[in-house]
């Protein structure tokens, strides 16, 4: 016979009401109290209802996170750090992995992996900022990243561009003046890539550095692009002293050609990335980056989007938060006094 709320009401000896609050994490209730009730839960082998449960309240105590590529360093460690936050919160999350696919945002936002979620984080690389307002519903968003900057949704992203200009002013400041930039992505303002190709020129500007389009090398942000487009700038006699990746899996790739090519690091070339991803600590040299604040994303996200899922956030005007960032100078690209 099925364990039920009464039995554990007995055991616990509180009432069904204490029970139900134990389980749906009610805040203001004593721990010894709540000692009683998750003794007796495990004693008794309780399993909750979770579909009768999200019925009668009408929430799951989920969220969605729709990120473009799991494989992707920087999108794994933030999925585990928005996981960890979540938890901490009683929350869960399911992940979805949309690959760029238009079709799978959409289904994000309007089939059962909506209806499975309380609210969603959510990393669009290809429907507009019309398409989501049109399909949202009612369900609390919080968008994550910078491909759609949109007074009408909230926002939780990082300060690429500064963040760019202040690694490219370190490398300026150790003597280097031929800095080529890999994984800029051509005709883009708005992404990733655009505002850290922003950030870099702005340095190079007040710096009074010359901009030199040679030194742009644009690819997909893959570990062998990041190698193949600093060959390719070897092999074309391309000048350079340093390379700027713009995230950590490209400035390591181009570490790697470098130094299979007989180029030291950083003594001929210095090497920086983007991301503070676990590998670049590792890396050998260790990379010089931008730690661009995935912990702080990570917890106002998920705690902004709590927020308007209990309403201790009122609807109205949307969040825009930015996180902040600090270089992290290491041997590829070091601190020259």
């Amino acid at each position: 016979m099925a364990v039920t709320m009464n039995d554990v009401a007995r055991a616990a000896g509180v009432s069904l009401k204490t029970v139900s609050n134990v389980l749906n994490d009610y805040e203001f209730i004593r721990p010894a109290t709540k000692k009683r009730v998750q003794d007796a839960i495990a004693e008794l082998g309780y399993e909750a209802n979770l579909t009768a449960r999200s019925l009668r309240s009408g929430k799951t105590r989920m969220l969605g996170l729709v990120l473009s590529d799991l494989s992707a360093p920087y999108y794994a460690e933030l999925a585990s750090r928005l996981m960890k936050a979540a938890s901490r919160r009683g929350y869960r999350v399911l992940v979805e992995q949309s690959d760029a696919a238009g079709e799978v945002e959409l289904n994000a936002l309007q089939g059962p992996f909506r209806q499975l979620t309380d609210g969603l984080l959510f990393t669009p690389l290809v429907i507009d900022a019309d398409t989501i307002a049109a399909r949202l519903g009612k369900k609390p968003l919080v968008l994550l990243g910078e491909h759609i900057l949109d007074p009408r949704f909230d926002l939780v992203t990082m300060k690429n561009g500064e963040a760019a200009a202040a690694l490219t002013a370190h490398l300026l400041a150790g003597g280097r003046r031929r800095i080529a930039v890999i994984g800029a992505h051509p005709d883009e303002s708005a992404g990733s890539a655009g505002l850290r190709l922003n950030g870099y020129r702005k340095a190079l500007d007040e710096a009074g550095v010359p901009f030199d389009p040679a030194l742009i090398a644009p690819c997909d942000w893959r570990r062998d692009n990041g190698a193949a487009a600093v060959a390719g700038l070897l092999d074309g006699g391309v000048e350079f002293d340093a390379v700027f990746g713009l995230n950590d899996v490209l400035a390591l790739g181009a570490m790697h050609e470098l130094l299979i090519r007989g180029v030291h690091v950083p003594r001929d070339v210095a090497v920086a990335g983007f991301d503070d991803i676990d590998e670049a600590r590792f890396a050998s040299p260790s990379l010089t980056t931008v730690s661009p604040g995935m912990e702080e994303i990570a917890e106002r996200s998920i705690g902004l989007l709590i927020d308007r899922i209990e309403g201790r956030e009122a609807e109205g005007q949307a969040a825009h938060i930015e996180a902040g960032f600090q270089l992290e100078v290491r041997e590829s690209a070091p601190q020259v006094s």
